[in-house]
């Protein structure tokens, strides 16, 4: 198990802008799919309390992470696990516990992202192309570790490239949000 500190800057932004960027960086043969499967109790305490639970599928790798609103970014705790043992967490739901959360969970969304990335300034840009329950969007990511300058070159940035900012909403919730109704 390991932890880090994730500092992101994130806006929605146009199919337009999405494909620009693309090109403005050489990035349309740089893109990689993931897979994020959402956790929660069948009360869905997680989401009421702003945590995300998920395993992230990229090929053959696959990670457990908790993540929980920090003072300057999320927490993020994370779990390797094996192909195998995805899988079966994936059909059977688990105990929490394992990675800090006492409650039993089972699967209840998915998202699937189309991903690229380039450094910028003192950070990541990340280009999403998110697919979920019939919906598609775009949207950009700045991870940073310093919160103030990342802000300031996240905010540059759209501004050069003529992208006006529209508030991002978590995957994770537009998942939940976008769920067949059962």
């Amino acid at each position: 198990m390991y932890l880090n500190k994730e500092i992101e800057f994130k806006s929605f932004i146009s199919e337009d802008n999405y494909n620009s960027l693309l090109k403005e960086f050489g990035l349309e043969n740089n893109i990689f799919k993931q897979i994020n499967h959402y956790f929660d109790t069948d009360d869905e305490k997680l989401l009421k309390d702003m945590i995300v639970l998920r395993i992230r599928e990229k090929g053959n790798n696959f990670k457990l992470t908790k993540k929980t609103r920090g003072e300057s970014g999320n927490d993020e705790t994370h779990i390797l696990l094996t192909k195998e043992k995805a899988q079966e967490l994936l059909e059977n739901g688990f105990n929490a516990d394992i990675i800090g959360l006492p409650y039993d969970v089972k699967l209840k969304a998915e998202l699937t992202t189309y991903r690229c990335s380039t450094p910028y300034r003192n950070g990541t840009i990340f280009l999403d192309r998110s697919e979920y329950y019939g919906h598609v969007d775009y949207e950009i990511e700045f991870e940073v570790d310093d919160l103030e300058q990342g802000k300031q070159d996240f905010y540059r940035f759209l501004e050069k490239h003529n992208i006006p900012y529209k508030e991002s909403i978590k995957k994770s919730k537009r998942a939940f949000d976008n769920r067949p109704k059962k």
